[in-house]
């Protein structure tokens, strides 16, 4: 597959409200070639999530993976495709956490986030389904589904404190708790 070109935040598709994705094409070859890409791209750059917005796509399309090596989450998360998803908390506990983003190289930041959320999506096949994420996963899915709506990261830290660049975080932050 295809290594997609990430924009990063001052292009305007970084913040702009994408557009509903049609269940006509979910199906499509197209779509389904997007979808790899999407994660091959996601890969090459060690994220766990990317949003087609971030690869200069204004439709509602996430993916995420979370390999099961990755200390930050409790669980794995195999492959998922988000196609026109929707969130909603389940309660109102939060938690904080390091943040770091493809659109955002660099940086990382202390985001609160909710505990837990509800997610509604279409996979790719266009199939509906429900998911109660937790934890990281509950922040990968914010985070990506933030994207969706033209918002970073960056707009959900109470203050740029932590903000840090990638160097300085893992000489002096790695490893933090919450």
């Amino acid at each position: 597959m295809a290594i997609l070109k990430v924009a990063r935040i001052g292009n305007p598709v970084v913040r702009a409200r994408a557009e509903a994705v049609p269940e006509r094409a979910i199906r499509s070859a197209e779509m389904q070639r997007l979808i790899a890409d999407m994660r091959d791209t996601m890969h090459e750059y060690d994220g766990v999530g990317l949003a087609a917005p971030q690869v200069h796509l204004g439709i509602r399309l996430a993916v995420i993976e979370v390999a099961e090596e990755d200390e930050r989450a409790e669980d794995s998360v195999p492959f998922t495709v988000l196609i026109n998803p929707r969130v909603h908390p389940l309660g109102k506990a939060m938690q904080t956490g390091w943040e770091g983003c493809l659109s955002i190289p660099e940086l990382r930041g202390i985001v609160p986030r909710f505990s837990a959320v509800r997610l509604e999506a279409l996979n790719a096949q266009g199939e509906k389904y429900v998911v109660e994420a937790r934890g990281f996963f509950a922040r990968v899915v914010q985070h990506e589904c933030d994207h969706l709506e033209g918002k970073v990261y960056l707009d959900r830290m109470s203050g740029m404190e932590s903000l840090c660049f990638l160097r300085e975080f893992e000489r002096f932050h790695a490893g933090e708790t919450d």
